[in-house]
């Protein structure tokens, strides 16, 4: 206990919801980051040509899948539907198991591995989108400023280990095998729901959507809620109306639009340097499964000793702004040297500052929101609208390619982007400020 108070303001109370969040986070990350070297590898060999349909494909399945998910969420109390939708997940990694070993290569090749990259993208954002919004439902603005950079690092342990998984059965069990690994890795999650520690009920939400009320603090003991496991109710398409009315739940549209497209423009470049530096497909998905393993141990380190700190010293707006400005100085030294070594340094750097730090205090933003919007319009934002960003970044990419711009120009064109991404991260920051002192503390 005292050690983990050393790295963690954690109050007595909250020691085992700590915990178990922490390793609830391991198990899905470590889960996807065994496969994830699986979808850079096809994205790679499709070409960037090939990879804007491909991102089409996944803003459609994310549309539909957001539907199917609001309205079990409307139906259902959040430890039935939680279980259903992971173990959904897991039937599906087992069928695309079956197709890689039993399907013809070619089919393998082609239709199976790029319907395995829709859906893995598909996967990976709802698999974290459902995790968080059950964390800020548990959690309010104060304890989410304080335990959620803690919460991070059991994610980003699993980060670390599923690339080593990677690395070290890829070569000897091969890329289908993976899938097994990553579900009976995913099995532990709906456990994880059952075991967690109980909340008392919120108080009633406000009639705006984005001026709810935090919930009440973890109690000592764990008498059932009486409101809080209930159905949340509401239509299909209240995430969409409540995002609609709401200026602040639009800035956090664009905050992830912003992080997207300038994401996309990235992952492009990737996807064409690795294609033309690695002609060994095993190469190239051991030197993503490194890069991976690079970020995730930058990230665990950064949570645990900056992310904290940044949040209780500067506020939520100060915090989010630092990955934009990253993001601004990389696109254009990236502008003036284009090479492999220097794209691949700008990867690590902006990805682990996303997970370190930028995803912790972007999760914050939904603490003050009522339960409904916790998890529809924060499932509609985190895949449905970052995955529209990812179509304006893939099509826009294509677009500046198809009028000669190189890796260079593009870089250029992205620099102004992170500028504005970083304007709109203080104006999200003041809001989140204000609105939480408007919620009640419990």
């Amino acid at each position: 206990m005292n050690l983990l108070r050393k790295l963690v303001d954690v109050r007595p109370n909250e020691v085992r919801a700590l915990l178990l969040a922490c390793a609830f986070n391991f198990v899905i990350l470590g889960s996807y980051y065994v496969i994830r070297p699986i979808r850079d590898d096809i994205a790679a060999t499709s070409g960037a040509e090939n990879l804007s349909w491909m991102f089409t494909g996944t803003m459609v399945v994310t549309l539909l899948a957001n539907a199917a998910f609001a309205a079990i969420v409307a139906r259902m109390p959040r430890r039935k539907f939680l279980p259903i939708a992971y173990r959904f997940f897991i039937v599906n990694l087992i069928v695309f198991y079956f197709l890689m070993r039993h399907a013809p290569p070619a089919q393998q090749n082609v239709w199976i591995g790029r319907a395995f990259f829709v859906w893995l993208s598909v996967f990976n954002l709802f698999v974290v989108t459902m995790f968080w919004a059950f964390m800020t439902d548990l959690f309010n603005s104060e304890q989410a400023k304080r335990l959620f950079a803690f919460i991070a690092v059991g994610g980003q342990l699993g980060a670390i280990a599923g690339p080593l998984v990677t690395v070290a059965l890829v070569e000897r069990l091969g890329a289908a095998n993976l899938l097994l690994v990553a579900a009976a890795g995913l099995e532990l999650a709906p456990w994880c729901v059952k075991f967690f520690p109980a909340i008392r009920p919120a108080e009633p939400a406000p009639p705006h959507p984005a001026l709810a009320p935090a919930p009440h603090p973890i109690p000592d003991d764990d008498e059932p809620e009486k409101g809080a496991e209930q159905p949340i109710g509401g239509g299909i398409l209240a995430s969409v109306s409540h995002v609609v009315r709401s200026p602040y739940l639009l800035g956090i549209c664009g905050f992830m639009v912003l992080y997207a497209i300038t994401s996309t423009f990235v992952y492009f470049q990737q996807a064409d340097l690795t294609r033309e530096h690695f002609h060994d497909r095993a190469a190239r998905t051991a030197f993503f499964a490194q890069l991976d393993l690079a970020v995730n141990t930058l990230t665990i380190f950064g949570q645990l000793l900056i992310t904290g700190r940044l949040l209780k010293w500067f506020g939520v707006g100060l915090t989010l702004a630092f990955l934009p400005v990253l993001s601004m100085l990389g696109f254009i030294g990236i502008g003036f040297v284009p090479v492999l070594a220097l794209l691949a340094v700008l990867q690590v750097m902006r990805r682990a500052g996303n997970f370190a730090i930028t995803r912790p205090a972007r999760e914050v933003l939904f603490t003050v929101l009522s339960r409904e919007d916790k998890y529809k319009a924060k499932s509609f934002i985190d895949t449905f609208v970052y995955r529209t960003g990812d179509q304006v970044g893939a099509w826009s990419y294509t677009l500046l390619t198809w009028l000669g711009l190189g890796l260079t120009g593009i870089s250029f064109v992205a620099a102004p982007l992170a500028a504005l991404w970083c304007g709109l991260s203080i104006w999200l920051g003041k809001r989140q400020a204000a609105l939480a002192k408007t919620a009640p503390s419990g």
